[in-house]
């Protein structure tokens, strides 16, 4: 694949660091028959130009109690640009909300929820989300089994 920008070398420090963030340099440059400064340097260049937007954990939510997992089509009463600007305000300050998505079609967003469970999720929903204004409607499917997760890009 080819990247605007980037040579093979920085495609595979990307998908090596995709798959696991803590390698060291020294990994990585054993792992691409590179010098550990070059590997050094070309992972603080990805950073500065913003290939490398963060590094996180990605922990187990079971372990966390964040178990239920719910998508949320929101579609809001109107489409003015301060409208769709406010709902996304708000949206973002609920801990709650993993992900929120504009979207073309029947409805303007899509939500990606985590919650413990139904009781949790249904006070998400009523003492939050339900309150914003400008809310036509509201339609949420429950995960029921998590078949494909990745967090990787195909590069």
């Amino acid at each position: 694949m080819k990247i605007p920008g980037l040579d093979p070398t920085d495609i595979d420090i990307l998908r090596l660091l995709q798959k696991d963030a803590q390698l060291t340099n020294k990994e990585i440059s054993f792992t691409l028959r590179k010098s550990i400064a070059t590997i050094h340097e070309r992972i603080r260049r990805l950073k500065e130009q913003g290939y490398i937007d963060r590094v996180v954990a990605i922990l187990n939510r079971k372990k966390i109690e964040k178990s239920l997992i719910a998508f949320s089509q929101v579609l809001l009463n109107g489409h003015a640009a301060d409208t769709l600007y406010q709902f996304e305000k708000e949206v973002m300050k609920f801990p709650e909300v993993m992900e929120c998505f504009q979207m073309t079609g029947n409805f303007d967003f899509l939500l990606r929820i985590a919650t413990s469970d139904m009781d949790a999720y249904h006070d998400f929903y009523r003492h939050k989300l339900a309150t914003l204004p400008n809310i036509n409607s509201i339609q949420s499917f429950f995960v029921l089994s998590e078949t494909k997760s990745v967090t990787a890009y195909p590069l």
